[in-house]
C-alpha cells in the first residue's frame, strides 16, 4: 500500500485525515475513539475563556436531504466548547500523551486583545498539543460578541490577531477562514502577512436550512424562534474546492500551505481537494452521519488510488490539479464534443429527452418505441443529459476528432488552440483585425 504519513507543516500524521474542531472532537472519549478507529489527527473543538458559554437544549442541527434521505448539509447552531477550560486542556493533554504518533491541533477563539491570546497561547503549549488553528470563521453566536468570522471577514484583524499568536507561541499557527466574505484570497493573504504557517478552509457558510410553516420560524427551532446557523456537509464541497483553489493558483499564495474542509465524505472527496493543493484534509460531517470508521474507507480509498497511479507518497498528489485549473476566457474554444447515447444501457425512461427538449437544444430524438438518439447537428455538448441520466455511463460525452466537421455548424475542427482573447466573435479581437 501507498504511503499516507503526511507533514503538515512540522506536524506528522500517520495519514492525511483529521477531524474537524466541531462536536465529534469537543471531549477525551471521541477523540480516543477517533483515533483508535484510524484517524490521523484531530483539531480539539474550539477553547475560549468566556465563562458564559451556554449551549441550547434544544435541536441545534438543522438539515437538507437528498431525495433518498441521504444527508445533504447539516445548518449548526452550537457555540463554541461549554466545557470548562482546565477540564478540556487535561484532556488534551492526556490523549496527546498516549497517541504521540497522532496530530493534535487545538482550535482557539478570543477576544481581539492581546493578553487573552497570550495566556491562552500558554496554557495549550503546556498540553502538549502539535499546533493551534485560529477559529476566525464561526458565522453564528460568537459572531456576534465580535469574534469568529466577524474577525475573519477583516483582513486587517486576521493579520493583526495571527502576528500576536505568533510572537506569543513556539507551536506552529493554523488560520481557519470564513466562506462568507467576497473573496476569499484576502483574508488568506492576511493570515499569510501576519505569519501564519498554513491556513484551513472553509469554515461553514451561514444559511438558514428550512423554515416551520406551522410555527413561521427557521430549523432548528428553539421554543417559537430560530436562528442562523453555520452549513456544512457534502453540499458545500463545491464552493470549499472552488475556495482551496484560488488561494493555490494565486501567485501571492503560492507555498501557503492549506488543510481543506467541506464536505469531504468519500476518498474521492479528500483526494479532489488535495489534488487542487491541500496537505490534508479536515472531516466532520461526515463522521457525525457514518461513525468514526468512515476514516477506513478513506484510508483503502487513496491507498489503492495511489498505487493504481504509482504514488509513493502524498506528497506527489498534492496540487497536480492546479496548473489544469483556468478562467473562462483561456479555454480552448475549438474543442468540440457530441452526446452518445448507448442503447444497451438505456432504460428508456425519456429524462435526458425531457431535460433536452424542453429546456435545453432540442438535440435528443423518441422514437415511436421510445428509442432515444442524439442528433449532432443540435448538440453542444452542454452535458445536461449526462447529469440528468439516471444511468451511469449510458450517456458520454464523446470528443470530435481533428479535421472532422461539425454537423451544428458546417465548421472543421481545428486542432489550434483558440481561446476568448483570440477568438474571432471577441470585440477586442475583432478591432485588433481591423
Amino acid at each position: 500500500m501507498a504511503n499516507l504519513q503526511a507533514d503538515f507543516i512540522g506536524i506528522k500524521s500517520p495519514n492525511p485525515f483529521w477531524l474537524a474542531s466541531a462536536p465529534p472532537t469537543d471531549k477525551e472519549y471521541n477523540v480516543r475513539r477517533a483515533f483508535e478507529a484510524g484517524w490521523g489527527g484531530v483539531v480539539w473543538k474550539t477553547l475560549g475563556l468566556d465563562p458564559h458559554i451556554v449551549n441550547v437544549n434544544g435541536p441545534r442541527y438543522g438539515a437538507i436531504w437528498g431525495a433518498d434521505r441521504r444527508l445533504l448539509g447539516l445548518n449548526n447552531i452550537e457555540l463554541i466548547t461549554d466545557r470548562p477550560l482546565e477540564v478540556n486542556l487535561q484532556e488534551i493533554k492526556s490523549v496527546k500523551r498516549d497517541y504521540p504518533d497522532r496530530a493534535m491541533v487545538v482550535s482557539l477563539m478570543v477576544p481581539c486583545e492581546e493578553d487573552p491570546w497570550k495566556f491562552i497561547l500558554g496554557k495549550v503549549e503546556d498540553t502538549g498539543a502539535d499546533g493551534v488553528e485560529l477559529n476566525f470563521g464561526c458565522p453564528h453566536g460568537m459572531s456576534e460578541r465580535g469574534m469568529g468570522s466577524a474577525v475573519g471577514q477583516v483582513p486587517e484583524y486576521i493579520e493583526m490577531v495571527t502576528r500576536w499568536v505568533k510572537s506569543h507561541t513556539r507551536m506552529p499557527v493554523i488560520v481557519k477562514l470564513t466562506p462568507n466574505i467576497a473573496d476569499i484570497r484576502k483574508p488568506a493573504a492576511a493570515a499569510n502577512a501576519g505569519g501564519a504557517d498554513a491556513v484551513s478552509l472553509i469554515n461553514t457558510i451561514n444559511s438558514i436550512t428550512s423554515v416551520n410553516l406551522d410555527h413561521f420560524a427557521p430549523e432548528p427551532m428553539i421554543g417559537n424562534k430560530g436562528a442562523h446557523g453555520g452549513y456544512c456537509g457534502p453540499a458545500v464541497k463545491p464552493i470549499a474546492l472552488n475556495m482551496v483553489a484560488e488561494i493555490s493558483r494565486t501567485p501571492e499564495l503560492q507555498g501557503l500551505p492549506i488543510s481543506g474542509i467541506g464536505g469531504v465524505t468519500t476518498w474521492r472527496d479528500a483526494a479532489e481537494f488535495i489534488t487542487l493543493g491541500a496537505g490534508n484534509v479536515q472531516v466532520c460531517t461526515a463522521a457525525m452521519t457514518y461513525g468514526f470508521k468512515i476514516v477506513q474507507e478513506m484510508i483503502s480509498g487513496v491507498s489503492q488510488y495511489m498505487d493504481e497511479k504509482s504514488f509513493t507518497s502524498v506528497d506527489q498528489l498534492i496540487g497536480r490539479a492546479v496548473p489544469n485549473i483556468s478562467d473562462w476566457q483561456h479555454l480552448n474554444l475549438n474543442y468540440v464534443a457530441k452526446a452518445k447515447i448507448n442503447q444497451d444501457l438505456c432504460i428508456q425512461c425519456g429524462r435526458c429527452y425531457a431535460a433536452c427538449e424542453d429546456t435545453s437544444h432540442q438535440a435528443i430524438s423518441m422514437s415511436n418505441d421510445r428509442v432515444f438518439a442524439v442528433k449532432d447537428d443540435e448538440c453542444v455538448a452542454c452535458n445536461l443529459c449526462v447529469n440528468v441520466c439516471p444511468v451511469e455511463a449510458c450517456i458520454t460525452l464523446e470528443p470530435m476528432a481533428a479535421g472532422a466537421v461539425d454537423p451544428r455548424t458546417g465548421k472543421v475542427v481545428d486542432p489550434t488552440y483558440a481561446n476568448w482573447t483570440t477568438h474571432p466573435n471577441n470585440p477586442a479581437a475583432m478591432a485588433a483585425a481591423e
